[in-house]
């Protein structure tokens, strides 16, 4: 049983209305930051209209309109997905009703974080003076405009955060697929545009507001109008494309069958084939030199196989296939920032995709920082043949990027490629290094490619804990040897508590003596013991003190700023020196373990980390357990 079909029977069973209490019908669910002129006043379905009605299936005419909020763009793409009625009912579901089986909780479903969400919402709804305040239908008394737009409000926190939202974005949470714009002057010609029409896209058109071409009243601005399709029509003066779109009709509108300026080229076409043209029931036909001259952009919504399934106007068209990846940066571990950042490029996730013929792709970051976006892109590197693990940091160092998406604070970044056959990188990041979000990667290709995420596979390369070499008993060893003999038992072992004790008397200053903890006491003789007793021996110690040496000189080495304190992003590079290379995933539990608040590491942090990776591997123990050591 749903969420939905739970709170439903329930309220059912004890008649009472639902009062969602993650989005309550209170001020700051209206205007978070800003203090409106006006006061807003919850009202219910049936406390709003006579005969409320959540969705009129008859209906044709598209009467919604934005109210006080002014969020134009929402209008848009709703009017955008009201026409493509397939993808509209997987939004808003249409078996919800309010005159029966009424229990005041109705759901959606919106793409968000990279993932279809079911949201449910009551039916409070904000008014002033009693009528709906924001975006609502003037004509008739359906409720699902005011209640989808209050579920995408509970996704961004309030109904003011609608006010700063863009139409891509919509589009692509009201149907999971991935956005472009284009701006009309980028198509090169006719048949630029019909190619973008052939596959599952919805492709649409938009007018500026303040657009100086033509001032017609038939052609609304500050809206989206959907192209269907492109057509060529031979005339004795040569041939004229043609393109067909249109928008819902409002109340009182007429269906006009073809919008012409240049009447010289429309006259040319043969008089059966205008006839033709506009007997069409949907939309209408624009010339395309009219259409470049009345619109200012071309933005798309493409959509992978399984979405488009769900239209029914996409059928016949090519399939977008899709690749994709859930990500996350992570301080220390995946966030080194965009290419500004030489030194910790490398850390950033590495997604290989590989083609083996030429492609368009389109490439998308999303963000899933909504309330504080961070500034995103991403760089494509072609690379000579397929990697099995992460490109080193001179690779990166030495290659220049083949594509480099903007840089912005927008939920989405998207890059239509043209690639040929072979392996790249597409390398996701923020613009600045240790910021931490989630974000998703997706790759749209017609034909099939491969895709992986590149990663180290864990090794160890060479021993970590050293051996003493010999005759140190008589060089530098021997002024630690009396001092371990007074703490020993009679078998001449120490447990942790005395090897901590020990370390305190004999380690030379605090930088050293920061690592003689309990805790990296205690994982030292764990890793070190043979027997299971808990204890090392004489020859254990001088092994330590040994290894104790290399490591310092290893951790002065990547901390050049004689700090005594290690940068959290050099922590892969440090346990590779010592002998380690490590996943993101034991990187992650590491990282999580041992960095300090001030995202730096303590020599005692990294001496613990060593002994617990040298445990790990010799036990052969997994890396999930490493939080356990």
């Amino acid at each position: 049983m749903t969420d939905y079909e739970r709170i439903k029977a329930s309220c059912l069973q004890r008649r009472e209305l639902w009062e969602d209490p993650d989005f309550p019908a209170v001020q700051p669910s209206v205007f978070y930051h800003q203090v409106p002129p006006f006061t807003f006043e919850w009202k219910r379905a049936k406390e709003l209209h006579a005969n409320p009605k959540f969705i009129l299936d008859s209906s044709d005419t598209f009467d919604v309109v934005t109210g006080r909020l002014g969020d134009k763009w929402l209008l848009s793409c709703v009017g955008v997905l009201y026409l493509c009625k397939g993808l509209f009912y997987r939004v808003v579901p249409a078996d919800q009703r309010i005159d029966s089986n009424y229990a005041g909780v109705f759901r959606f479903r919106l793409w968000w974080c990279g993932q279809w969400v079911e949201v449910l919402v009551d039916d409070r709804l904000p008014t002033v003076h009693g009528k709906l305040a924001f975006m609502h239908c003037s004509n008739s008394e359906q409720l699902w405009p005011a209640l989808l737009e209050k579920a995408y409000a509970k996704m961004h926190g309030s109904y003011e955060a609608l006010k700063y939202g863009n139409l891509l974005d919509g589009l692509a949470d009201l149907t999971g697929g991935i956005t472009e714009s284009l701006n009309i002057t980028d198509l090169t010609d006719a048949a630029a545009l019909n190619n973008l029409m052939k596959t599952t896209s919805v492709v649409t058109a938009y007018r500026l507001p303040n657009a100086v071409t033509h001032s017609v009243k038939s052609i609304e601005s500050g809206m989206n109008y959907r192209l269907y399709n492109m057509e060529r029509i031979e005339t004795i003066d040569g041939p004229v494309y043609l393109v067909r779109l249109a928008r819902p009709l409002a109340p009182g509108d007429t269906h006009i069958t073809h919008f012409i300026l240049d009447h010289a080229s429309w006259s040319s076409i043969p008089v059966h084939e205008r006839e033709r043209l506009t007997s069409t029931t949907k939309g209408f036909w624009m010339l395309y030199n009219d259409f470049t001259s009345m619109f200012s952009r071309v933005e798309m919504v493409h959509l992978d196989v399984e979405t488009s399934k769900a239209e029914a106007t996409l059928s016949d068209k090519q399939k977008w296939q899709v690749k994709s990846h859930q990500g996350r940066w992570k301080k220390g571990v995946t966030a080194g920032g965009c290419r500004n950042h030489v030194n910790l490029f490398h850390m950033n996730p590495q997604i290989q995709i590989v083609l083996s013929d030429p492609d368009t792709v389109i490439i998308s970051l999303n963000q899933h920082s909504i309330m504080e976006p961070k500034v995103i892109g991403f760089s494509i590197y072609k690379i000579p043949k397929s990697l099995t693990e992460t490109a080193s940091p001179l690779f990166f160092k030495k290659t220049k990027s083949s594509i480099n998406s903007q840089y912005t604070n927008s939920r989405q970044v998207s890059e239509r490629c043209n690639l040929d056959a072979g392996a790249y990188l597409v390398i996701p990041t923020t613009f600045e290094p240790r910021q931490e979000a989630n974000f998703s990667l997706r790759v749209y290709s017609i034909k099939q490619l491969k895709m992986r995420v590149l990663d180290f596979t864990p090794q160890m390369l060479k021993a970590a804990v050293l051996k003493a070499p010999p005759g140190v008993e008589s060089t530098s060893f021997a002024q630690y040897e009396s001092q371990f003999l007074q703490l020993a038992d009679e078998h001449k072992t120490i447990n942790a508590f005395e090897l901590q004790e020990l370390l305190e008397r004999c380690l030379p200053n605090d930088y050293i003596k920061s690592c003689a903890t309990i805790e990296t006491c205690r994982q030292i003789v764990l890793s070190m013991e043979k027997d299971g007793s808990g204890r090392i021996t004489l020859s254990d110690f001088k092994d330590l003190i040994c290894s104790l040496k290399h490591w310092q000189v290893v951790f002065r080495a990547h901390a050049p700023e004689k700090m005594s304190v290690l940068r959290i992003e050099r922590f892969r590079d440090i346990l590779r020196d010592v002998g380690f290379v490590i996943p993101e995933r034991a990187l992650s539990l590491l990282v999580l373990k041992y960095m300090r608040k001030d995202g730096m590491l303590r020599f005692g942090d990294f001496v613990s980390a060593v002994v617990l990776l040298h445990r790990a591997f010799l036990a052969e123990v997994g890396f999930d357990m490493l939080m356990l050591g």
